[in-house]
């Protein structure tokens, strides 16, 4: 009965939290049409009366200013008269007492809280002005506010942004977080990996006045670096492994990751690195690493199934492109007009096929029926290849020249073509004659009744400066990076925001749209795009703004006068705790176990997985690498988890559990979960148990002599901090109760120590090693070890 009171009490506290929601009365003195009124009209009334043609209801358009204030035959006024709500049909429908006539429809299931008619009576009254979407006016850079507050909780211009809103709330930022918290964090956002002990002590007592900005460039130029903002880039462009559809056979894709990785490592210009994704093979003069680039055009799923229509795939193929495109740079659902024009944003089904029309020019197949093969592929020889390569050309010309006889000339070409047999090759993008491209109807692709289209951008953004000819995919590349477009560097430094506090200045990362949300900061947010694209479109410019700021470096503790007045942080008055990516996960293990291999770059590896996970795969005949799992030898075992094989249909278990997508589709936000499969994987996959062991063989032969000072050094390597005397005290139990045990049973030790292929030193007693390992576990179990403070 104790529960079922407490459950009243939670229900009755619920229910007086949403009765104290906004009411009429709580009504902004000015109301704006993109921050109140267009997410009311969007989520309630643009089904029936926004952009899409095809499901409007009588002739009524909200979204156009010069249809909802026209007069409408068989309407007595017009929906909307500006300054005289109680004579707009608007307002009668949507207050009308009987419920057959009160808009929106009760079968809608959503109906207007009494907030929101009082929202929309007031604009009305107010001039009812209409305003183009907020994310559809290209960036102007706004002028920081003045705050009341100084250093140290203003650096930079972003905190001007930051302070100046909670001080209108009346409230104040968060402290700064202490120095080592500060050291891992930095680590984890700009690498991925944890910091060496060493390095927070150097950083915790380094006094000068620029020891954080000193810390960061280190960061910044750290090799890692780029890997870690590779994942964020490979989830947008879904790279994987493998072609998604049907047996999800091998494809050869893997030095497109590793073009990603070097270009954020030598801060390439991104509007250069949208340039040679979208169109690196149309570049003069294309070097390797363009054409690597081009790649990305060739990323989609693709299938082989013999019995799949060509002509259904390429329209598979194409919609992918465009989805991809829209989400990645654009920040819009452009899939939603793929049959239909746009429920909520201004774009047509017109705008979708036309998007589609700039790849129409990539050679490709609809269905593939060539093993592993997925032509066109280009070689990538290593240096000494290209070197050998180019010396057989040479010498093949200087003989056309002299005439010398045929098998002589033959013997030099069969060479070249047994070398190039043996260089590793990768799919590639090759420009042809553009197929036409038909608006399909309903998005039907057996129905050629559609017209053809030519390759355009949505109406309603800048258009294109082309002279009249047929616009290509550097065409189309030029467009989304020039300082005329709304949406990219707005999109871009949206995701980096997210990257750094957990959520985005506008939250919904993929979609800046009418469905998407009004930033919390919109001066921030265009501030932000601004001055990313008058860097130079310089990423770590943009990265080392942001986290040079007061707001990154504040406490993520949630003090207690936060607890009501904001949540969910959307005054980013603290900062954010965050769970480690997937990949990071084990990251961090194997480097506090001192395992983890940082090679960069190179063929995807395999470590452990479950031995049958891959046993009902159907390959119908194909080999390949994915075709069967074979633990991978020496260092590519211990590699990090951006370089794991990246099957699509069965993604490594332990990554999935930590929320790592399968990259069948653009992936613009991972969601973040906490259950207790995750916490087992932690304690039994064979990566984690390895790594524990070969962390406390090192705990043995470098902590010290006695177990607490064994633990306390465990705990620097792991968490970067002291155990405290209660942590002390149980892990000293777990200790004692574990080496008693394999003492006891000591076979079972041989089971710990058979684990991976890591060999412990011999000199270790076997039960005490054991012992070490099961403390080891609990460590790696802990929430530090897991999140990013």
């Amino acid at each position: 009965m104790r529960y079922y009171g407490q459950y009243r009490i939670l229900l009755a506290v619920a229910a007086l939290a949403v009765s104290c929601g906004p009411g009429p009365g709580d009504l902004p003195e000015i109301v704006e049409f993109n921050r109140h009124v267009r997410p009311i009209l969007s989520d309630r009334c643009f089904v029936c009366h926004g952009p899409d043609g095809g499901t409007r209801e009588a002739k009524l358009r909200l979204d156009l200013r010069e249809v909802a204030t026209a007069k409408r035959d068989d309407y007595e006024r017009p929906a909307i008269v500006p300054g005289r709500p109680r004579q707009s049909e608007l307002v009668r429908r949507i207050s009308h007492a009987d419920p057959d006539q009160r808009m929106p429809p009760l079968d809608s299931r959503r109906p207007l809280t009494e907030h929101q008619i009082a929202l929309l009576e007031r604009w009305i009254e107010q001039g009812a002005t209409w305003e183009a979407h907020w994310s559809y006016i290209p960036p102007q850079r706004p002028t920081p506010p003045r705050t009341e507050l100084g250093e140290p909780f203003v650096r930079n211009p972003i905190d001007q942004f930051v302070v100046a809103r909670l001080e209108k709330a009346r409230h104040r930022p968060s402290p700064q977080a202490d120095a080592v918290t500060l050291v891992r964090r930095l680590h984890f956002d700009l690498t991925g990996l944890p910091p060496d002990p060493k390095e927070v002590e150097r950083f915790a007592a380094d006094h000068r006045p620029d020891a954080y900005e000193r810390l960061v460039d280190r960061l910044l130029a750290s090799p890692q670096f780029g890997e870690r903002m590779a994942m964020l880039w490979l989830d947008l462009v879904r790279y994987a492994d493998t072609d998604g559809f049907h047996a999800d056979l091998h494809r050869n894709i893997s030095p497109f990751r590793d073009y990603v990785i070097r270009a954020f490592n030598t801060n390439k210009r991104f509007d250069q690195f949208t340039r040679e994704q979208l169109a690196g093979d149309l570049l003069p003069h294309a070097t390797y690493e363009q054409r690597v680039a081009a790649g990305f055009n060739r990323l989609g799923q693709t299938t082989r199934e013999g019995g799949a229509q060509p002509k259904e795939y390429l329209a598979v193929y194409a919609a992918d492109r465009v989805r991809t495109v829209a989400t990645t740079w654009l920040g819009s659902t452009m899939e939603c007009a793929e049959c239909h024009d746009h429920k909520f944003d201004p774009i047509t089904q017109a705008d979708f096929y036309r998007m589609a029309s700039f790849f129409a020019d990539i050679k490709e197949q609809g269905v593939y029926l060539n093993g592993n093969l997925l032509p066109p592929e280009m070689p990538l020889p290593s240096g000494p290849e290209s070197a050998a390569l180019g010396e057989l050309d040479r010498r093949s010309e200087q003989l056309h020249r002299v005439a010398a006889p045929r098998q002589v000339l033959d013997a030099v070409l069969r060479k070249r073509e047994l070398l190039l047999e043996s260089v590793p090759q990768m799919i590639a993008t090759t420009a042809v004659e553009p197929r036409p491209v038909r608006l399909l109807r309903r998005g039907n692709w057996q129905d050629n009744r559609g017209p053809v289209v030519e390759p355009d951008v949505p109406d309603f953004l800048p258009p294109l400066d082309v002279d009249g000819r047929r616009p290509t995919r550097l065409d189309l590349a030029d467009w989304l990076v020039s300082r005329e477009n709304p949406l990219t560097a707005r999109v871009f430094v949206n995701h980096l925001w997210a990257k750094f506090f957990g959520t985005g200045i506008s939250k919904v990362l993929d979609d800046l749209g009418s469905q998407g949300e009004w930033p919390t900061h919109p001066d921030l947010l265009d501030w932000l795009a601004v001055e990313f694209m008058e860097s130079g479109w310089d990423v770590k410019h943009s990265i080392r703004t942001i986290v040079t700021s007061a707001t990154y470096r504040q406490s993520s503790a949630l003090p207690p006068e936060q607890r009501g007045f904001d949540p969910e942080n959307r005054y980013f008055a603290r900062q954010a705790r965050m769970q480690l990516e997937g990949e990071l996960v084990r990251d961090n293990a194997l480097a506090v176990s001192g395992l983890l291999s940082r090679k960069i770059g190179g063929p995807s590896v395999k470590p452990y997985q479950p031995e049958d996970y891959w046993s009902d795969i159907q390959t119908f005949g194909a080999e390949g690498p994915a075709s069967e799992w074979v633990p991978s030898e020496g260092e590519d075992r211990y590699r990090r988890g951006l370089y794991t094989y990246w099957k699509r249909s069965f993604l490594h278990p332990a990554m999935m559990a930590f929320d790592v997508p399968d990259r069948q589709e653009c992936t613009a936000q991972r969601p973040r979960s906490n259950t207790p499969l995750q916490a087992l994987v932690l304690l039994n996959d064979p990566s984690f148990v390895e790594a524990a062991r070969a962390f406390a063989q090192r705990v043995i032969e470098q902590g010290g002599d006695r177990f607490e000072e064994r633990l306390q050094w465990a705990y620097k390597q792991a968490l970067s901090r002291p155990a405290d005397a209660a942590e002390v005290e149980e892990l000293s139990r777990l200790f004692k109760d574990q080496r008693a045990s394999y003492t006891d049973h000591p076979a079972e030790t041989v089971t710990v120590r058979r684990v991976g292929q890591s060999a412990p030193a011999t000199e270790s007693p076997e039960a005490e090693l054991a012992a070490w390992t099961a403390v080891a576990r609990a460590i790696f179990n802990l929430h530090e070890m897991v999140t990013r403070y």
